[in-house]
């Protein structure tokens, strides 16, 4: 059975305006059992996480400072949004909604959280609307826990993950993977293991012929026995604060290709949700659908 990792706590954490349509933690699953993608049993709510799990990826100092609500004024702002006990719980229900997902997904080949995908979140500072960098999180988690030994993060946001490819520089047994958008935010990138920058308005072919040629390339060379997918919606033409231009069949397309191959290798994979910013609230919601649907299509 396909597991979502999905929380109360997810919806409405505080009012952000229009532009950051936190909405769809809300209507997403709503989508999900209204169109019968998934049921009731499909969705669980994380337990509380352990703070040694998120001390194996995040500085000490900074996460009292997050939870005291004692970060810098410069820090502050980087998060973009309010600083509150809500928010930093949020991120803690997200976190640990990761680490449960990789346990459903070695279970079942894939399992999926509503939110996560916060990987501008550094080991000591936050970044652009993240705090605690969920796949990092879990990715540490496994690798402690002797449940894996070589991890890949496939990160499709159209945003490169650059708390994730800071944290795992260093590391041999974490490969870091990122398509996005050359002129996106971050503008000062950090070094993935591999990084693949487009262009404004890269369309569905160019995007999906770059997929066919380096994802398997790069899988069958690290080989990892788990895959952390981040599946961004924001790639999309419509998108606000992306510069790409897939339509929502090729952002389909690109996710069915990811877990199709995940599924055909037989490794697990881990998916979050990451950023949506379209104009129209139903091509977000859309377009998210259309992944786990995809799941349960591929999988189940």
């Amino acid at each position: 059975m396909l597991k979502i990792a999905f929380d109360p706590i997810y919806k409405h954490p505080l009012k952000i305006g229009h532009r950051f349509p936190m909405e769809k933690y809300e209507l997403l699953p709503d989508q999900l059992l209204r169109k019968n993608i998934c049921s009731i049993d499909n969705f669980f709510s994380p337990s509380t996480i352990d703070v040694q799990h998120l001390l194996s990826t995040h500085d000490e100092v900074y996460y009292n400072n997050l939870i005291n609500l004692t970060l810098s004024k410069l820090d502050a702002r980087k998060i973009g949004f309010p600083l509150s006990e809500t928010l930093i719980e949020r991120e803690r229900v997200i976190a640990q909604g990761t680490i449960q997902n990789t346990d459903f997904a070695q279970q079942h080949g894939i399992s999926m959280n509503i939110a996560g995908g916060t990987h501008h979140a550094f080991r000591n500072r936050p970044g652009a609307f993240c705090m605690l960098n969920d796949q990092a999180i879990a990715a540490n988690y496994l690798l402690s826990n002797n449940l894996a030994n070589k991890v890949m993060i496939v990160d499709l946001d159209v945003h490169q993950g650059d708390g994730t490819a800071s944290i795992f520089e260093n590391q041999d047994s974490v490969f870091t993977f990122s398509f996005h958008g050359q002129n996106n935010y971050p503008f000062k990138k950090q070094n993935s293991d591999f990084d693949l920058p487009f262009e404004d308005n890269t369309g569905d072919r160019a995007y999906l012929n770059a997929l066919k040629n380096h994802l398997p390339r790069l899988l069958d060379l690290f080989n990892p026995d788990f895959i952390f997918y981040l599946a961004g919606v924001d790639v999309l033409k419509t998108d606000k604060l992306g510069r790409l231009g897939l339509t929502k069949a090729g952002c389909k397309d690109r996710d069915r290709f990811v877990l199709k191959f995940c599924k055909d290798q037989n490794i697990p994979v881990q998916v979050s949700m990451g950023g949506g910013y379209s104009m129209h609230l139903k091509d977000i919601i859309d377009a998210h659908s259309n992944t786990f649907e995809s799941a349960q299509e591929l999988f189940f």
